[in-house]
């Protein structure tokens, strides 16, 4: 029986540009260590950085039968904001939860992980 689970791994950043202390090109090598480390054990589904949250549409539809309501920008004002996910998988929580410990080591960032429901429709993997 296969016990490999799904987790998303959330990057929480501050709003505006990094500080002049932080050298993206320094974190971003540090980060891909840790992705190659994540690919190299198995556990690689996806990993991405996110745009501005100036450029966010918020979508609301509240029924099925009205139109669409669309608000450009962040909805919500706060301090940090979702800057990146990572799906992996793994066999074990600590191992996710590991990988989770190393990601927020290399970009100095908040970092949440959480396990993908099971079952659900849609939530198999791809090989493609």
């Amino acid at each position: 029986m296969d016990t490999t689970r799904t987790y998303l791994i959330s990057l929480f950043s501050g709003d505006g540009p990094p500080p002049p202390e932080v050298d993206l090109t320094v974190v971003m090598a540090d980060l891909e260590k840790v992705n190659d480390d994540i690919r190299a054990a198995g556990g690689w589904v996806f990993a991405g950085g996110l745009a501005a949250t100036s450029s966010a549409t918020v979508v609301r539809k509240p029924d099925a039968v009205g139109d669409a309501l669309l608000t450009d920008g962040p909805f919500i004002e706060a301090k940090e904001h979702l800057g990146g996910i990572s799906i992996v998988r793994a066999a074990d929580y600590d191992i996710a939860l590991g990988w989770a410990e190393r990601i927020a080591g290399a970009t100095g960032l908040a970092v949440e992980i959480r396990p993908f429901e099971e079952g659900g429709p849609g939530q198999a993997p791809t090989t493609e």
